[in-house]
């Protein structure tokens, strides 16, 4: 045919899925001249999301996977499904289908995509063994786990091989499944191909916090059957052998170019069809796209530059001028609650790159910029544990950061990039969208959020890793237009997180999809997930690991226990206004001598005990339940400590039992879920020992009664709380914090401590006092009501936990050997503690490996 002329044109295009749907909506969106389109597919299903697979083991359907029916429906398209091309007949210019169909053709498009590999080992076809490719192999792979673990009557021991994107993804859909999973990884860190040593290391620890095991290093060498055949374990080669019930391949993909082959086009050695900058294969009768294409020697299994392919083939056609510019390797793990992404030149490789790192292993975030030689210009960078950058960072590739870089990279906002992208500034990777696309979406065609941004642009319509840009810049632009911004949650929830929080309480909806299904659209995102688990929380008072809601929390929450830096977690019971029994002292003093634990008194007049193991955690729960003991919840966005002095009882300048009321309140409020942590101070005086003025509430004795102080915190804006009202009685003290804490919870957004809270309140501390003194918005005894609601349903999380055997089972270092230590935990001893030892350290053999005291060092 000829380029431009596509009035009767007939173009085939061989293969349906995403990029196939994505060219032939190109072509249709642009073509003004009649056109005819046969879409050929091997499958017998609609063109579907293929990113989104995994959410197929969290509630979606076939259906919902589905990508814009009106597509394939449009009536210039004939979509022949379940028929797959067999032969290319070039010559004739015609293919001819399994079923013996022939179609002739004026342009052919391949978009035959790839096919996921498996191991060339004995027993790679055992029954129980799987790919992780299709809606076919997902669905096979659900029904199996179902009927094989009825069978045994037990949960089912998995093994995912390969620990690359699709190798995580796939072990978290198999833990969804309640499948004890280990991936296996040959080299020596996962997503090797994206991340460097510590990041992998960092994201090894946020796996296994998932409770999914994780084996690097290691070759599988055999898979061995049960006596019916079915997979039963997995040799290495090292000699180890690990049982095994399923087995899912993630091992890469190779292209389908098969086809190409026959028909004698121009081929890799390696595989994949060779393309030129127009997308056009050796025959210029037929263009290749996606994964089956081969640019400059080199194929991606990435649907952005298959969607950058059929672009360009689509302009080719029409009879513009497009270019494929090459393969950017952006990614993003889609995993609950692991956020890991990597860009650019993650590894430093052009001449005299520069690493900016900043690393927090207390909270499991491992964050680098790689930055041009004078330190101005980002090359790439690597995310893990917060990706919330990502999206920002990725499009100031190649472009100067400004100012430090090292803001970029700094918690809780601080380094936030600029919405202000310049125009040709790549947001949007998968669908090309830039950033001066958006703003001509918001002010020529009339978008006021991000899901009008997106079917307007298509930016956000694939990974969605950029909607958070897309938000900050359509933001900005309706500001500076004079327009309301829109508070919505994400885009899932048109609403605020206090509207949110309202429709919940009111329909009684007790799970994360009833919600979503009720009043939001999609799957949901790293956004609202967080925030709706803590809505739930709050109102329904259920266990944090209770069903499906425990894919929501956040990895700390997971394990009831704090992260550190070498994997290791700390434990730390409540110990209500600093008040112990000598019991309670010898009972924290036997557990952290018996389990090696590093012992500090925190601030918040708390035992703090470093260095358990994941495996540990309920064994060190059990002794310090026994001995009276519960969970101090120092890992929840909830009540952490409530400081107090001696007070009355026995200091001289004592005016009131500030012990006593501190006691008092830490276990009123315990466990009580919020939008971000919130502490609590009493004193005893006006001396303020306690600092009571530098919490979320403060509370001061004085000869006429209780001073109550509102909105005050440390951490990097420190800020005075402000007095609330005086000289309150004891029962008038606990209603006016009940209405406080809980109107918080109530109207706050997401992760927003109490001081911006209090700031943003309207009428300020007047209209604060207006609402829980005079009842001003009516809500009073709601917010009692709530109150009286977490009262009557606390229960401590340690206790329940290890009353229940399914969630003990999410304790184990290794699966297959749930009491075996982690080998890569190595601790010295430092001032008569253990601690974590250094990398030069560990070269020496005088260290405590694993638990075992090997030499003490003075």
């Amino acid at each position: 045919m000829v380029f431009g002329n596509t009035s009767g044109a007939h173009i085939v295009v061989v293969g349906a899925g995403m990029v196939a749907h994505r060219f032939i909506e190109s072509l249709l969106s642009r073509a003004e001249d009649a056109v005819r389109i046969t879409l050929l597919g091997e499958e017998q299903r609609r063109p579907y999301d293929r990113v989104a697979l995994t959410s197929f083991f969290t509630g979606s359907t076939a259906d919902e996977l589905t990508l814009d029916r009106r597509i394939v429906e449009d009536e210039r398209v004939d979509f022949l499904p379940g028929d797959p091309v067999v032969r290319i007949e070039r010559a004739d210019r015609r293919v001819v289908t399994r079923s013996g169909r022939v179609v002739g053709y004026d342009h052919l498009v391949l978009a035959t995509g790839s096919y996921a590999a498996r191991l060339a080992v004995n027993g790679f076809d055992l029954e129980g063994c799987f790919v992780y490719r299709t809606l076919d192999d997902v669905a096979a792979l659900r029904a199996f786990v179902e009927r094989r673990s009825a069978q045994l009557g037990r949960p089912l021991v998995g093994t995912v091989v390969g620990g690359g994107l699709l190798g995580l993804e796939a072990a978290g859909a198999l833990r969804g499944l309640d499948v004890d999973c280990t991936v296996i990884q040959s080299s020596d860190r996962l997503m090797s191909a994206q991340l460097d040593l510590p990041a992998g290391d960092a994201l090894r620890r946020l796996i296994e916090t998932r409770g999914i095991g994780v084996r690097t290093g290691s070759i599988t060498t055999r898979l061995d059957p049960d006596p019916s055949g079915q997979v039963a374990g997995l040799e290495f080669r090292d000699g180890d052998y690990a049982r095994t019930d399923v087995v899912v391949f993630t091992v890469g993909v190779r292209p389908r170019d098969e086809l190409a082959r026959s028909a004698g086009l121009a081929v890799e050695p390696h595989g994949g069809v060779k393309i030129d900058e127009g997308c056009l294969t050796s025959d210029p009768a037929i263009s290749a796209i996606g994964e089956v294409a081969s640019f400059e020697g080199q194929c991606v299994g990435l649907v952005a530059p298959g969607y950058a392919m059929a672009e360009v083939a689509a302009t080719h056609l029409l009879g513009g001028e497009a270019e494929f510019g090459g393969f950017d390797l952006s990614t993003k793990l889609k995993l609950s609650g692991v956020n890991v992404a990597s860009f650019g030149d993650a590894f430093a490789e052009t001449p005299g790159a520069l690493d900016v790192v900043y690393s927090d292993p207390v909270a499991g975030v491992y964050k680098k910029l790689v930055l041009s030689d004078d330190a101005k210009t980002l090359l790439g960078g690597i995310l893990v544990g917060d990706a919330s950058s990502y999206g920002a960072l990725r499009p100031l590739i190649g472009r100067p950061l400004g100012g430090d870089p090292a803001a970029h990279l700094l918690p809780e906002g601080v380094g936030t990039v600029s919405a202000e992208l310049p125009d040709d500034a790549l947001v949007c990777s998968c669908n090309s969208v830039t950033a001066g696309t958006i703003r001509h979406a918001v002010h020529d065609e009339g978008c006021a959020d991000v899901a009008a941004v997106k079917s307007c642009t298509r930016a956000g319509a694939a990974c969605g890793s950029c909607v958070a840009t897309i938000k900050k810049i359509v933001g900005t632009e309706l500001a500076a237009m004079g327009t309301t911004v829109s508070n919505a949650l994400c885009e899932h929830f048109a609403m605020s997180r206090r509207q949110l929080f309202d429709a919940v309480r009111v329909s009684g909806l007790a799970t994360f999809s009833a919600v979503i299904e009720r009043f939001g659209t999609g799957r949901g995102c790293d956004l609202c997930k967080p925030a709706l688990a803590s809505i739930l929380s709050t109102l329904t008072g259920t266990h944090v690991l209770d069903g499906e809601n425990a894919t929501l929390q956040d990895t700390n929450d997971h394990v009831m226990a704090n992260m550190q830096k070498d994997g290791s977690y700390s434990v730390v019971p409540r110990i209500p206004g600093g008040e112990i029994t000598p019991e309670g002292l010898v009972a924290i003093g036997q557990v952290a001598q018996d389990f090696g634990l590093y012992t500090k008194i925190t601030g918040g007049q708390r035992i703090d005990m470093f260095g358990a193991r994941l495996e540990q955690l309920p064994d060190i729960w059990r002794r310090l339940v026994d001995a009276g003991f519960e969970s101090g919840h120092a890992y929840g966005k909830s009540l952490r400590t409530v400081k107090s002095c001696v007070g009355s009882t026995w200091c001289r300048y004592g005016v009131q039992d500030s012990v006593g009321m501190a006691v008092h309140l830490e276990l009123r409020y315990r466990g009580l879920r919020a939008p971000h942590k919130f502490k609590l101070g009493v004193s005893g005086c006006a001396r303020e020992c306690a600092e009571a003025r530098g919490k979320d509430v403060g509370v001061i004795a004085t000869e006429a009664g209780w001073n109550m102080y509102v909105g005050g915190n440390g951490g990097f804006t420190p800020r005075h709380a402000v007095l609330l009202a005086e000289g309150l009685s004891d029962a008038e003290l606990l209603t006016t914090i009940d209405r406080f804490l809980m109107y918080y919870i109530f109207t706050a957004d997401r992760l927003q401590r109490t001081a911006p809270w209090f700031e943003e309140l309207e009428g300020g501390i007047d209209g604060l006092r207006a609402v829980i003194f005079d009842d001003s918005l009516g809500i009073c005894a709601d917010l009692d009501a709530a109150i009286a609601r977490h009262l009557d349903a606390y229960e401590d999380e340690w206790k329940a936990t290890l009353d229940d055997p399914d969630k003990l089972r999410r304790f184990a270092s290794f699966v297959n050997a749930p009491k075996t230590p982690d080998p890569s935990l190595a601790y010295t001893v430092e001032r008569g503690q253990p601690r974590p030892a250094t990398p030069d350290e560990r070269e020496d053999s005088r260290v405590l490996i694993a638990g075992t005291v090997l030499e003490v060092r003075r």
